[in-house]
């Protein structure tokens, strides 16, 4: 059994706190940003590095914007009608993945329309760039003692503060892995030759629903919702299955 006891300020400045989640989140787009620039220099000439710091730019606003939105919305909207400034704070972690993905997507089509690009050639260039944020990301969420796991008696369970005496499965961690590690690999070399557009982003899109739809299996859900059916289907479940279902799509379909 692991004792999870770290403490989710990174330092401080006088009364200024800087955290772990907010560092990993900035850690992503530093990652991403580098990624990009990367693949622009070996585009031949096809992605300007220009470009890329303002596609990345508007990713960035988007991702924020929509992770935080859409965990407001999909997940505990009552709570923040009533305390509204909780929106704005953050740092106490609350950012929904399917809400961050819209928020990417809708920067994605802004960029695309004023640059005159296809949709789908920008979403393909970004999604090996998004893997890694994912795990950083993670990251941050088992820093703060967030979205643990079921109880487990496997030797790697976590004892976290808060989810009771019994440790738990490490769900953060498990995502971090699939989510970001693996997904990362597949995506990156799938994407190193080339392929029909829409390809990459399908099959980014259909191995993040995969991944995250099994580890939800031992993810406890957000207390506020529960199971929405069946007795184990919980939110993200939900929320991954158009994703997969677009996804195959874009693998599966011909090239127009």
């Amino acid at each position: 059994m692991i004792v999870h006891d770290i403490n989710p300020i990174a330092f401080s400045i006088g009364s200024f706190h800087v955290r772990w989640y907010g560092f990993m989140y900035l850690a992503s787009f530093v990652v991403g940003w580098a990624l990009g620039r990367w693949r622009a220099a070996r585009s031949k000439g096809q992605w300007p590095k220009s470009e890329v710091d303002d596609l990345l730019t508007c990713a960035m606003v988007g991702v924020i914007l929509g992770g935080r939105l859409g965990y407001v919305l999909f997940y505990d909207l009552s709570i923040y009608i009533e305390h509204p400034s909780e929106i704005l704070r953050l740092w106490n972690g609350g950012m929904s993945f399917h809400g961050g993905l819209l928020g990417v997507l809708a920067a994605f089509w802004y960029f695309a329309r004023n640059r005159g690009l296809p949709f789908l050639a920008v979403s393909d260039f970004v999604a090996p760039l998004v893997p890694p944020g994912i795990f950083l990301g993670r990251l941050g969420n088992f820093i703060n003692g967030e979205l643990w796991g079921s109880t487990t008696d496997l030797p790697w369970g976590v004892l976290f503060p808060g989810a009771g005496p019994l440790p738990r499965h490490p769900s953060q961690l498990y995502e971090a892995t699939l989510e970001g590690i693996l997904l990362f690999a597949l995506v990156w070399a799938y994407s190193a030759k080339p392929r029909k557009v829409g390809a990459v982003s399908g099959l980014f899109a259909t191995g993040y629903a995969v991944a995250r739809f099994a580890v939800e299996f031992v993810r406890v859900p957000d207390p506020q919702l529960g199971y929405l059916a069946f007795g184990w289907l919980t939110m993200g479940q939900t929320l991954c299955i158009p994703l997969f279902l677009v996804g195959m799509w874009l693998l599966l379909r011909r090239e127009a």
